[in-house]
């Protein structure tokens, strides 16, 4: 039952709320993107969680965490792994890369080239690697949450658009309140240090299976035809828009509806309606767009973009 994902869900936003303050709603798209066996690219300036989110979050689901730190030097047999030569059997023995794990940080994952972020295709697309000929099956669990800053650009790579097509979501984390960055100076006041987070009462989720028991139930939420169509209408949509220069693909279409099953099972319902669909269409569809240039000069932003259709698609009743 839906009731499960949901209370799993509160389970899981309570203890990052510990730590994390004042994210709720980027947090919140994070689990639907694991939930519904996907990976998102997170963006938002320095200092405002996105890794410490990633590793809270692993340790409450209880998930091996791997980090790579992307540079220009980067290699693709870093991110794999590579066969090394034994000398004492005269053999060779595979050396797994970080992408062997559950939960993958990919940090400033546009600071690398594009020979090297490819190295991640294959594993984000099938759960597998290929090395020196010989396919690796990657963790059933296997999520790469990759982080970017919008603000810096000397000395980064813009990801390719069939990369980011691969992610499911495009997470924005904008500055907190002024509530919550009030709170957060007084949690470090009394004694919380991101950098030592083994001290923290975290406490992770008892059921060992609760993600694999999550994504089925997800799978199992139902959406009527009208609301695919709507879904459908919506991608179509971005083709036609005056500001875009192409639209999103079929996969769009696919991602807005796995997205908005899972966010309709974490809100504890077994169907999705169309308000899930709008709540979600955001994250789902704003790197899938390229805007005309000229719109980019008027102002037109792929969120503005997405609202209009959104405003001008006729909801099913």
């Amino acid at each position: 039952m839906p009731e499960y994902v949901s209370t799993t869900v509160e389970h899981i936003l309570t203890e990052l709320r510990k730590i994390i303050v004042g994210q709720d709603e980027p947090i919140q798209h994070i689990l639907v993107a694991l939930l519904a066996e996907g990976h998102a690219l997170i963006e938002g300036v320095p200092g405002t969680a996105k890794t410490l989110a990633v590793k809270t979050l692993s340790r409450i689901i209880g998930a091996d965490f791997s980090r790579i730190q992307f540079t220009p030097d980067l290699m693709p047999s870093d991110i794999t792994g590579t066969n090394v030569f034994n000398v004492a059997n005269s053999d060779f023995t595979l050396r797994r890369g970080p992408i062997f794990t559950d939960i993958l940080l990919a940090d400033e994952i546009n600071r690398t080239p594009p020979k090297t972020q490819a190295a991640l295709l294959e594993a984000m697309e099938e759960r597998q690697a290929t090395i020196d000929g010989d396919l690796h099956q990657l963790s059933p669990l296997f999520t790469v949450l990759a982080t970017e800053n919008p603000i810096e650009y000397e000395g980064t790579y813009p990801l390719p658009e069939a990369q980011l097509d691969r992610f499911l979501l495009k997470i924005l984390i904008d500055y907190p309140s002024l509530e919550a960055e009030q709170q957060v100076v007084a949690n470090w006041d009394a004694g919380f240090n991101s950098r030592r987070l083994e001290l923290v009462d975290i406490r992770p989720l008892a059921d060992p299976d609760a993600i694999s028991r999550c994504r089925a139930e997800v799978r199992a939420t139902r959406m009527e035809p009208g609301v695919q169509r709507y879904v459908v209408d919506i991608v179509r949509n971005t083709r036609s828009h005056h500001s875009v220069l192409y639209g999103a693909s079929p996969r769009a279409s696919v991602a807005l509806l796995l997205c908005s099953k899972a966010l309709a099972a974490l809100r504890g319902r077994e169907f999705a309606t169309p308000d899930d669909v709008r709540d979600i269409a955001r994250p789902v569809l704003r790197h899938r767009l390229s805007l005309r240039a000229e719109a980019e000069l008027d102002g037109a932003t792929p969120d503005a973009v997405i609202t209009d259709i959104l405003q001008s698609t006729e909801v099913p009743r």
